[in-house]
């Protein structure tokens, strides 16, 4: 039987079942969000991502594989490009701001895949819906574990940890959910400021908001990376 999580290939050869699957799945991402789920048809795929419908089985055994991938594949993006953009980034304060940020860029790097993620899990089978929450429940923990941080450190006040975690992924996500409107308004790094100044600033102790303000200013409010002023500052013990 097959397993929830399995989406079988017809071809062997796994370098090529990477690549015609990329390029299958950025046809469907495409028409999905334009046209939706269910109106959207194989051949139609096919002739977006310029292959033969009989090439697409090859590689999807049905609509619903192609969906699934979709969807883990913008999930687990997130999941893989985060962590990196914390490395070497130690002080609390900063890892919250920054793990923000990136997944405020990964978002505005894969608008369609996310608006997708949101319109579409529901058309998934009831045992897949289950793997793509979970997909997003790791990522929400990597950000639960920066807001402990900050309370535990002093920097934030004690806060429901579970539902602010909720209220970081909606503002991320409202990048893309909501871009048609924020676009003639902010930047994205303008969008990434105001909401820090939103969503975290009131919750900071004194020291805490310390720490904002500095990270602030080693970034130039959110418009340039800070990964190396902030390992500098901490070889020299700050």
């Amino acid at each position: 039987m097959k397993l929830p999580g399995q989406v079988e290939s017809l071809v062997a050869d796994s370098r090529l079942v990477k690549e015609r699957r990329g390029q299958i799945l950025r046809a469907a991402v495409k028409l999905f969000s334009d046209r939706g789920y269910y109106t959207t048809t194989i051949s139609q795929i096919a002739r977006e991502a310029g292959v033969s419908t009989g090439l697409i089985y090859q590689y999807f055994g049905d609509k619903d594989d192609i969906l699934f991938l979709s969807l883990k594949l913008v999930l687990e993006t997130y999941e893989r490009e985060i962590p990196p953009r914390l490395e070497g980034v130690k002080h609390p304060v900063d890892r919250l701001c920054m793990a923000l940020w990136a997944y405020c860029t990964i978002v505005d790097g894969l608008r369609e895949s996310t608006v997708l993620a949101y319109r579409s899990t529901k058309s998934l089978r009831a045992d897949r819906r289950a793997l793509v929450k979970a997909d997003e429940t790791r990522t929400n923990r990597l950000l639960q574990g920066c807001v402990r941080a900050c309370v535990a450190g002093g920097y934030m006040h004690p806060v429901n940890e579970y539902l602010l975690v909720y209220q970081y992924v909606a503002f991320c996500h409202a990048w893309a959910l909501k871009h048609w409107a924020l676009r003639a308004r902010f930047s994205l790094a303008k969008y990434v400021a105001e909401g820090i100044g939103l969503l975290v600033g009131p919750f900071l102790t004194p020291k805490g908001r310390t720490a904002l303000a500095g990270m602030r200013r080693r970034t130039a409010d959110f418009t340039r990376e800070a990964k190396l002023p902030l390992r500098s500052r901490r070889a020299s013990g700050g």
